[in-house]
This record gives C-alpha cells, structure tokens and sequence, in this order.
C-alpha cells in the first residue's frame, strides 16, 4: 500500500517473542524490541545511551513460529516493518497513543553471535540450490556449503592468497 511508513529498528528483544494462534489458526508472535541510541561524547571520551526506544512487534504465519523458534530474551535483532499508531482511552478516562511495528522481516543480528541457517518450505529453486550445495559440500567433507575449495586466508602481512572476491 502506497503511503505507509516503513522502518528499519536494530534493537534488543525485550522478552521472548509470545507466541499465539487466531481462531482461524494463523499464527502471530508478538515482542518487544529495545533499541537504544550511542554516541560518542568527545569531552568525556566516552560512549553515552540515548533514550531508549521500546517499540511493540507482530510477526504473523510461518514467519511467527519461525521467531518464535529463534528469537530469545536478550536477542539482537533487526526487524523492518510498517509502523502504525493507535490512539484509546485508558480505564481511568485518559487518551494514550500507542505505535507499533508489523514486520514484514525479522532476522537475528550477527553483529556479536553466529547463527546456524536452516531453510524451510517447499522445493523451490531456492531450497533446491541449497539442499545441493550442502549435499556437495558434505561429500567434500566440509561444513560450509558456501566455502570454495581456494579460499583465501588473511593474515598480518597480507592475504595468503587472491581474496575471493
């Protein structure tokens, strides 16, 4: 839909995602991420916090209980959505706004952690590519399908050999 405000949030999960189910049976995690700004303070040479931003996340369908699968407490994550806002009445009369994010993406940050990629879904070209690739890289004795047999190492002085790129 044209006019929606999407945005791009990088932030902590607050809790782990809570996972639901509508009486149709779609599926839809909900949690929070916490996304607190750094700057750097040249006079105090150090790293200062901004506010913090506590933004409410839904995640629907497969991607739910994908989330609900991979995301914990504490998590790094990145989520892009569209954001909305939703303004009622509290029980004692007073008028709150409240703005939420609807993902459409949410990934794990790999900015301090790894993580261990499993597809899941039909045998589109895209699972097909990769069931072969792990396949290969299995009889080649290797745990990383994507890995070339010639890749190059960094190290002090230089590459060892031609980067791959």
């Amino acid at each position: 839909m044209s006019g929606e405000t999407i945005i791009t949030v990088s932030g902590n999960a607050t809790s782990d995602p809570e996972l639901r189910f509508t009486p149709s049976g779609a599926a839809v995690a909900k949690f929070t991420v916490a996304s607190t700004p750094r700057t750097y303070d040249k006079d105090a040479q150090a790293w200062k916090d901004g506010t913090t931003l506590f933004l409410p996340v839904s995640v629907w369908r497969q991607q739910a209980e994908h989330v609900a699968e991979s995301v914990v407490k504490g998590c790094r994550v990145v989520v892009q959505g569209r954001l909305s806002q939703r303004s009622y009445e509290d029980k004692q009369g007073v008028k709150r706004t409240v703005y939420e994010l609807d993902a459409e993406e949410v990934a794990v940050s790999l900015r301090n952690a790894t993580a261990r990629v499993e597809k899941t879904g039909g045998q589109g070209k895209g699972q097909q590519q990769y069931v072969q690739a792990r396949a290969r890289s299995s009889q080649e004795g290797r745990e990383d399908p994507w890995a070339s047999s010639g890749a190059a190492v960094q190290q002090a002085g230089g590459w060892s050999e031609e980067p791959p790129f």
